[in-house]
């Protein structure tokens, strides 16, 4: 039996895991990578400490192996930005991750000088404040990369300066028609088009892994959204899934026709490259929680009305109901639809009986309600139904939390096998590159959820009340509610 080796660096936490050929996860080691926040709203974190963990952890479970893998894959927080010397290697500075907001000004810049749409969690804005801010960078050859970059870099030694075509269309940097690189943007923002890696397909073999036992090939880049989006089997237009993890991210896909903008779309869904391969594009369409399983921390570190994230659903089950409390899961601001950086987290209906269980069965119910608005979103740009949601995410095992999804989107939810599908996602795009299998469409054969959430009760009047709790929400801090990216 083929298996297949699989770097999964996330925000937090990276992860090394061999998956066989059923896309079963068979082993996984699991290694802290925290970024560092040396003030507000500035998130770092040490490229080198990130590549020595992932190659420790790949080494760790290898070892644990009962057979070399076929090709390795990798999947990523995507945007997150490193420069580093091509000589020695070495980063010229803490890499930039894509929370990081020091790059603001920038963007508003950009768009009323020249036009540019940027938001600061590209990293275009990111990539030349590096260059304008570390004494003598434009002086050396340096590279420039995004995680799946910067591994590739590492697993090759140094051989490889590549990125995927996923991963590149979230730089800010790519061309419209997404052939390669826009040398408007980056001659714009002083970007030197010799730092940029190649652009390649997510699934294809390219090169070897060197520094690992046996060098089997590298044969995935996927950013970790649309890894998951592969990983559930969403491989044909209309199948949609949403990661619950510290935000949410719905993930659709609308098949190889471009879309006609690389703009919002009027629901505040965008376009995004779903994955390549044989040199073909597949797109989808993106919509953003900023905050869903950030609202259970907040719970349980904040307030401490819970010991652990999993205790949310006992203590939210211990309810019928939120008894008429409503939450609003704004902790920084409403992504889509309505993109409102000033939005705040917001309690509404709370009484002299309202208790801790109703206060965390509320905050469930908030994050399944933007779940839903997500979903009603990108069925609306994309004029296709949706006609169950996959999802996956630490808060895809919270029973309580799922049913208020069922019940709120009226659809059913299919939970996956693994919390974490990105890593399956990426698995398949490797396997798929070196004949395991023929087809993108045996992605789809392999999805089995790991349960079916029915919708059980009728929830039309929550929804109805919910877009008044929105408005009370929105424009609380008007500074920031006046921003567009």
């Amino acid at each position: 039996m083929s298996v297949l080796l699989v770097l999964d660096v996330g925000t937090t936490t990276l992860r090394a895991a061999i998956v066989d050929e059923h896309l079963d996860i068979v082993d996984i080691e699991s290694r802290s990578c925290p970024p560092d926040s040396p003030h507000p709203g500035l998130v770092e974190f040490d490229a080198t400490a990130m590549a020595d963990t992932a190659l420790a952890a790949a080494r760790a479970v290898l070892d644990r192996a009962a057979e070399q893998p076929i090709a390795v894959g990798i999947t990523n927080q995507r945007a997150s930005t490193v420069v580093w010397d091509r000589d020695t290697g070495e980063p010229i500075a803490p890499a930039l991750g894509w929370q990081d907001l020091r790059t603001v000004i920038a963007c508003i810049t950009a768009r009323a000088e020249h036009g540019l749409m940027l938001a600061p969690n590209q990293s275009a804005t990111k990539v030349a404040w590096l260059l304008d801010n570390v004494a003598g960078a434009r002086d050396r050859d340096v590279c420039f990369g995004t995680v799946d970059t910067w591994l590739a870099w590492t697993l090759s030694d140094g051989s490889l300066h590549v990125t995927d075509h996923t991963n590149a269309a979230v730089t800010g940097l790519l061309a419209g028609d997404h052939t390669g690189w826009s040398v408007r943007n980056a001659g714009l923002l002083g970007v030197p088009m010799s730092i940029l890696p190649t652009v390649v397909s997510s699934s294809e073999v390219v090169g070897a892994a060197t520094a690992l036992d046996g060098a089997p090939p590298i044969a995935a880049l996927v950013g970790d959204q649309q890894g998951s989006l592969v990983g559930q089997g969403c491989v044909v237009p209309g199948l949609a899934k949403i990661t619950f993890g510290t935000g949410a991210m719905l993930d659709m896909c609308t098949g190889v026709a471009p879309p006609s903008s690389s703009q919002r779309a009027a629901h505040g869904t965008f376009p995004i490259v779903a994955w390549s391969h044989d040199g073909t594009l597949t797109w989808g369409i993106e919509a953003i929680m900023l905050s869903a399983g950030a609202n259970v921390e907040w719970l349980r570190d904040g307030l401490g009305l819970i010991e652990s994230a999993a205790a949310s659903h006992d203590f939210a089950a211990s309810v019928d109901s939120a008894d008429g409390v409503v939450y609003v899961p704004a902790l920084l601001g409403l992504g889509t639809p309505h993109w409102d950086y000033g939005a705040r987290g917001t309690l509404l209906g709370v009484t002299r009986g309202t208790t801790a269980a109703h206060v965390v069965r509320a905050v469930l119910d908030g994050v399944a309600q933007r779940g839903a608005d997500l979903i009603d979103a990108a069925e609306a740009d994309s004029g296709s139904t949706i006609a169950a949601i996959r999802t996956d995410g630490g808060m895809s095992v919270n029973p309580t939390f799922v049913q208020a999804l069922a019940d709120l989107s009226v659809r059913p939810v299919e939970v996956s096998p693994a919390s974490d599908a990105t890593t399956r996602g990426a698995a398949f795009l490797a396997g798929l590159a070196v004949g395991v299998w023929d087809d993108v469409r045996d992605a789809a054969v392999l999805w089995t959820p790991a349960a079916t959430v029915q919708p059980a009760s009728d929830r039309s009047a929550d929804r109805a009340h919910w877009n008044e709790a929105i408005m009370r929400s929105r424009a609380w801090i008007p500074e920031l509610s006046a921003l567009d990216f």
